[in-house]
């Protein structure tokens, strides 16, 4: 189970950083951002279906998307100076509470 943890891991770190590169891409017109953008979501999608081999579909992409909106929000903040107000910062943590109830104590995801 830790290999799969390890694996949504990576697409998780491979999805923020394309999403990241996606606001440097501006629109695809920027080469580089370009490349990593297309690169860093070809990679993610790859290892989060190596991941559905052993998680639920619904419990990967629930890890996978909560823990990717929170991270490329955290991003936005502190690398694009994209603030964020009380209501969303505690959208973020309900999202938060949300993986950490699936993790800890759903009985579809093997422990």
């Amino acid at each position: 189970m830790f290999k799969t943890y390890l694996l949504l891991g990576l697409a998780i770190v491979a999805e923020v950083i394309a999403t990241s590169s996606l606001k440097s891409s501006e629109g695809f017109t920027r080469l580089w951002p370009s490349v990593v953008t297309l690169l860093g979501y070809t990679i993610a999608i790859f290892l989060l279906s190596l991941t559905l081999k052993t998680l639920p579909t619904g419990i990967a992409y629930a890890i996978w998307s909560g823990v990717g909106i929170v991270l490329v929000s955290a991003i936005g903040w502190f690398g694009y100076g994209q603030k964020l107000d009380t209501p969303a910062i505690i959208g973020l943590g309900l999202i938060i509470a949300g993986v950490i109830v699936v993790n800890v104590f759903s009985k579809s995801v093997a422990h």
